[in-house]
């Protein structure tokens, strides 16, 4: 019986790549797996030919042969039949099982020796104001954790006992189970994967090696941080288990709003309101800023609102650098309200003195917007 096509097997086109062959092979061996059909033959058969397949394609020198000469390429005991027992490419295809049946790699924490877990990383979020965002602060928090257990000194063992090595998989965290003609190594289901056993746990931490603590730590908040900085304390996360490196702790800050003043990266803007008469006449205000002083504002004669005006060096200070930004007031000039008689008298003749220079922006949208509608009427 001839043996049919490997690139039909997998499923893919001649021209697939090694991504493409990768991932047909994880589906249609996740499909016919031994451990997800046990009894059947005939997927003991079809997964089989797929690693078979596989094996071959995965492999430029041997695909490129295959290419050329078909299966006789392997006749002579090339990479066609009978070595899929072989340990080298179990080994090979270690990733694709661990995708395939989650247990194979240990659960995705990273492992030391003697079952050592490193701890989980911790977020804390803080808010600041804009001003402690200025001139930076030191802080100080206090965190919900875990610790190394000081009874047992992080080992998970009762005082003057110690865990011993696993008897199933010998202190390795993983067993090996033979698949017929394949070889697969699991987590072990006695130790979980970490190599020790433990027959008198500490009775401070149940055998975990770590207990929970609230920790105070002091952070310090550099000058020039802006909102969703994210500040990295190595070592002061979740504490590991079985004596485990610790995780970090990570700083995540936020910046409370402002009454004033509004944030754009190193510059700040702020709005001023203005009198009619100020912006008309022109004159002088002073704004306070958040290096804690006071800079004056000259108002030109004929200011409009909207108008904005640049103080340099009063912005933030940019983090990690000696640059400053810069300050932008922008005038908004307000409309009298709540006038007296004589108020209103004053502005009855003033307006009776205005002409077209007096508001020459009001008088030429006019004079444009009847142009326009003229030009259409006569059209």
């Amino acid at each position: 019986m001839s043996k049919r096509d490997y690139y039909e097997i997998l499923g893919v086109a001649k021209t697939a790549t090694e991504v493409e062959l990768k991932a047909a092979f994880r589906k249609a061996a996740m499909q016919h797996h031994p451990d997800r059909n046990p009894g059947d033959k005939a997927a003991e058969a079809k997964f089989k030919e797929l690693n078979e397949a596989y094996q071959a394609l995965s492999d430029t020198q041997k695909r490129a042969a295959y290419d050329r000469f078909g299966h006789a390429a392997f006749e002579q005991g090339g990479a066609g039949g009978g070595g899929f027992g072989a340990e080298g490419f179990a080994s090979s295809m270690a990733d694709i099982f661990d995708d395939l049946f989650g247990g194979l790699g240990g659960g995705g924490r990273s492992r030391g020796s003697g079952g050592r877990e490193r701890g989980s990383d911790l977020r804390y979020n803080m808010e600041i104001t804009l001003e402690e965002a200025f001139n930076g602060k030191t802080a100080t928090i206090k965190t919900p954790t875990t610790v190394t257990c000081e009874a047992c000194s992080g080992s998970g063992a009762k005082p003057g006992a110690r865990p011993r090595p696993c008897g199933t998989c010998q202190g390795h965290g993983r067993v090996r189970a033979q698949q017929g003609f394949f070889a697969v190594e699991r987590t072990c289901p006695t130790c979980h994967g970490r190599g020790e056993v433990i027959d008198n746990p500490c009775a401070s931490c149940s055998g975990a090696g770590r207990v929970s603590r609230e920790r105070s730590l002091s952070v310090n908040i550099p000058a020039g941080v802006e909102d969703g900085t994210r500040i990295r304390l190595t070592g002061e996360g979740e504490a590991g288990l079985r004596g485990g490196p610790a995780g970090d702790l990570y700083i995540f800050l936020s910046i409370k709003p402002h009454p004033f003043f509004q944030r754009d990266g190193a510059d700040l803007y702020c709005q001023v309101p203005i009198s009619m008469v100020q912006a008309t006449l022109g004159g002088e205000f002073k704004v306070h800023t958040l290096d804690g002083g006071e800079s004056s504002v000259k108002v030109p004669e004929g200011t409009q609102s909207g108008k904005q005006f640049r103080l340099r060096g009063k912005g933030m200070p940019v983090l990690r650098s000696r640059d400053i930004g810069e300050l932008y007031i922008q005038v908004r000039v307000e409309t009298p309200q709540s006038l007296t008689r004589r108020q209103r008298e004053l502005l009855t003749e003033f307006e009776a003195e205005s002409s077209n220079k007096t508001h020459p922006e009001a008088h030429g949208f006019f004079a444009k917007m009847k142009d326009f509608f003229d030009n259409i009427g006569g059209a």
